[in-house]
């Protein structure tokens, strides 16, 4: 693993070489000294920040996956899922030709059942199964729109939106740029289609993401605030799937705002985000079925809060938030939320200085969602820290002791 953070820095090297970039240029871009871009492209500092490593890959003008060698090398049962991802861009290119369907498509009220077993398996994290589902339902859907009118396929469309919306978290979380990129634009067009108000909305909370790989982040916080404009009125009017997106968009704006040294905004965003899950926690009304699959609730807001203060560097704050917020929010969780929750608590104790409470926060991330966490960048920066900060204090144990040996030689 150690290899891996100097191959890292090998990669940065390259690519500021290729753009015939002094090391000092690029210190002055990232606000870093020339010493801080040497020690990094030696494989020395861990890029340990998702907005730093965006950056980074910004101002070198790589994808960050490129940087960091995403998709990680794997065992060939582990890369079974490339097979899917082809699959379903084969599905997603060919958006506007007729679809390849055998037999006639289910109602959409049956389709959308199926969607609740993608729920399942994205709060598991098991971001391969998703993969491996989705071909089929991207066919069906289509096939749905293709043959139906009116409300039937304005939901099909809705159903294919959602779709794209778990092949852009599971492609995220395996690291698949290209299937990103092309999830992203298919939902924006499934949406307009979709007759769903919130589901533009939600396709732009997509695209939010994706800025932050080109380290956007004025731009992430505009797009955030038209889409939160799109369903400020259902919000307003208490609608629950409107308030569900609304928050979720807040959560967004302020990671962006984090990321851009934003810290006044980040907090009020905060702010407004916890305001619209104290709403949902006191709506009364039938059960209603989050169709849109956003995972936003009181304790995904305080995980979050402890997310924008690492992006700001302020771990000692991340570990306040963190004694304050109570254990049943973040158990009622799903567990990919939960895995992230104990990736950013693993990072917090490292960089306070406890490598022992950050590795037991990094085991219990890996136990509850470990295909997330071996595959996250900042799972592996956090686990390579501690190995390295652990082989040298052992090496220096040995050498006090060869001395007091007088081991000369």
């Amino acid at each position: 693993m150690l290899e891996e953070a100097e191959e890292i820095g090998r990669r940065a090297r390259r690519a500021r070489l290729r753009l015939g970039m002094p090391q000092a240029d690029l210190a002055s871009a990232l606000g870093k000294s020339q010493g801080w871009v040497s020690k990094m492209e030696r494989g020395h500092i861990e890029l340990d920040r998702v907005g730093l490593l965006n950056q980074v890959a910004a101002e070198l003008h790589v994808h960050p996956n490129d940087l960091i060698g995403r998709p990680y090398n794997s065992s060939p049962d582990e890369n079974q899922w490339q097979v899917a991802a082809s699959s379903i861009l084969r599905e997603l290119r060919r958006y506007d030709l007729a679809p390849v369907f055998d037999g006639t498509p289910r109602p959409s009220g049956r389709l959308w059942q199926e969607t609740t077993r993608l729920h399942r398996l994205r709060d598991a994290a098991a971001n391969v199964a998703i993969m491996q589902v989705l071909p089929d339902m991207f066919r069906e859907a289509r096939a749905l729109a293709e043959l139906s009118t009116g409300h039937e396929r304005e939901e099909a469309f809705a159903i294919y939106a959602v779709c794209c919306k778990f092949a852009h978290t599971a492609a995220h979380a395996l690291g698949h740029p290209e299937l990103v990129a092309m999830s992203c634009e298919r939902a924006a067009w499934s949406a307009r289609l979709s007759g769903d108000s919130v589901m533009p909305a939600v396709a732009d909370w997509m695209r939010v993401w994706d800025m932050w790989a080109t380290a956007d982040w004025a731009d992430a916080i505009a797009l955030s605030d038209r889409a939160i404009a799109s369903v400020q009125q259902g919000f307003d009017q208490g609608d629950p799937l409107a308030t569900r997106a609304w928050g979720s968009l807040q959560l967004r704006a302020a990671v962006s705002a984090a990321r851009g040294n934003r810290t006044a905004e980040a907090e009020e965003r905060v702010g407004h985000a916890r305001t619209a899950a104290e709403r949902l926690n006191a709506y009364v009304g039938p059960p209603i079925y989050d169709r849109h699959s956003l995972t936003f609730s009181p304790g995904n807001v305080q995980i979050h809060a402890i997310s924008v203060a690492l992006e700001m560097g302020e771990q000692r704050k991340a570990l306040a938030i963190n004694r304050r917020t109570s254990r049943g929010l973040v158990s009622a969780l799903p567990n990919s939320r939960q895995g992230h929750h104990h990736m950013d608590i693993a990072r917090a104790w490292l960089w306070d200085g406890n490598r022992d409470k950050a590795l037991q926060e990094l085991e219990t991330a890996e136990r509850i969602a470990p295909q997330l966490i071996r595959n996250h960048p900042i799972a592996r920066s956090t686990l390579r820290s501690i190995v390295y900060a652990e082989r040298a204090a052992t090496r220096e144990k040995l050498r006090r002791m060869s001395d007091r040996f007088h081991l000369d030689g």
